[in-house]
């Protein structure tokens, strides 16, 4: 990896689809030893009152399909540009995180959209 540069690597992982990426982050927890997702990176200047703030980023987390998993499939597959089988997969896993690390706004957006197909969702 000495000659590939942090660009380099995103570039590369740009076209993985969400299973790909995850089975990536499987192999480097048993590679290091080190969950990549339990690391936090404090923010410059951050006091005590940040963890009063409201959060800028959260993630959207499917519970379970309920009655309407072939429509919660279809709504996953178009959120997350996923194939069909990767969208089965995740749903069938439930609970999993459709959609990490995006604004409170879009979350609630996808949130009525996967409750609206019979989906029970959270935001974290």
């Amino acid at each position: 990896m000495a000659g590939l540069s942090n660009a380099d690597i995103i570039k590369a992982l740009e076209g993985k689809t969400l299973l790909e990426l995850k089975e990536l982050v499987d192999m480097m927890k048993e590679t290091f030893g080190v969950d990549p997702s339990a690391v936090a990176v404090a923010a410059p200047g951050a006091g005590a009152g940040a963890a009063d703030a409201a959060p800028t980023e959260v993630s959207v987390i499917l519970v379970n399909a309920g009655q309407g998993k072939i429509g919660v499939i279809k709504i996953v597959k178009e959120l997350t540009g996923l194939g069909l089988k990767e969208a089965k997969d995740l749903v069938d896993g439930a609970p999993k995180a459709v959609k990490e690390m995006i604004s409170p706004e879009e979350a609630a957006s996808i949130k009525e959209k996967l409750e609206e197909a019979g989906a029970v969702v959270e935001i974290k």
